[in-house]
């Protein structure tokens, strides 16, 4: 009796092990528009997923319009999910607010960054803890940053994720022993869980970049 009751579990745990492979080998489509079109849209790029097919669109369109640019994609070619990903900068705040609202009530994902993109690069490094700063610093910031591991971030020009800053971006960190991109995603979330969202335009300093990148991890190829 004993003996086919070890022989069920042990095939229910072998079918339960089946069903969980099959679930990490499928590949969601995942259609990502950026509002940029090149620190955002680099840094994605330079993401690898081990089951994930993500497509990344610089369109230079802001807020509202970039959602409305989403939904006629998504209209194009059946996708499993959509994220918008755009900043705060110096649009209204009703327009950010709403695009964020619109994004929501299409089904969409959104990842915002309140003032810009860049303030996501500085919680790799920084325990920031939120207050405002304006997005014109934010270059020296992260150069001030980079300092030590004699890298640059082309802040005024390109201002594209290099193989070196990306790799950094998910090294070690001695310090506190966590890949540098696990901090950011901590970091990111204490920030946002301090605001209550009624109004996401005054939320400065903040991302939610973490939603984001914490969901493609799952699919990571490395």
């Amino acid at each position: 009796m004993a003996s086919r009751e070890i022989e069920r579990s042990k095939r229910k745990e072998s079918h339960d092990l089946k069903r969980k492979r099959a679930h990490l080998s499928t590949s969601p489509t995942i259609l990502i528009v950026c509002e940029g079109e090149n620190t955002e849209v680099s840094y994605l790029h330079k993401l690898k997923f081990r089951s994930a097919t993500i497509e990344p669109v610089g369109e230079g369109f802001n807020t509202i319009s970039l959602v409305e640019r989403a939904e006629f994609l998504a209209s194009e070619k059946k996708y499993d999910e959509v994220w918008c990903v755009f900043d705060r900068d110096d649009f209204p705040a009703h327009n950010f607010n709403n695009a964020i609202w619109k994004a929501e009530s299409k089904g969409f994902n959104v990842a915002y960054s309140n003032q810009a993109f860049e303030y996501w690069i500085i919680l790799h490094f920084s325990n920031h803890q939120g207050g405002a700063m304006d997005r014109n610093q934010y270059g020296i910031q992260i150069n001030r940053l980079l300092r030590p591991f004699d890298l640059h971030y082309d802040h005024e020009g390109a201002k594209d994720i290099s193989d070196e800053l990306f790799n950094l971006l998910f090294s070690i960190d001695p310090i506190y022993g966590k890949s540098r991109s696990q901090l950011a995603i901590e970091r990111s979330k204490i920030i946002y869980g301090r605001f209550d969202h009624s109004s996401p335009a005054t939320e400065e300093s903040s991302t939610t970049m973490h939603l984001l990148v914490e969901h493609l991890m799952e699919f990571q190829r490395y």
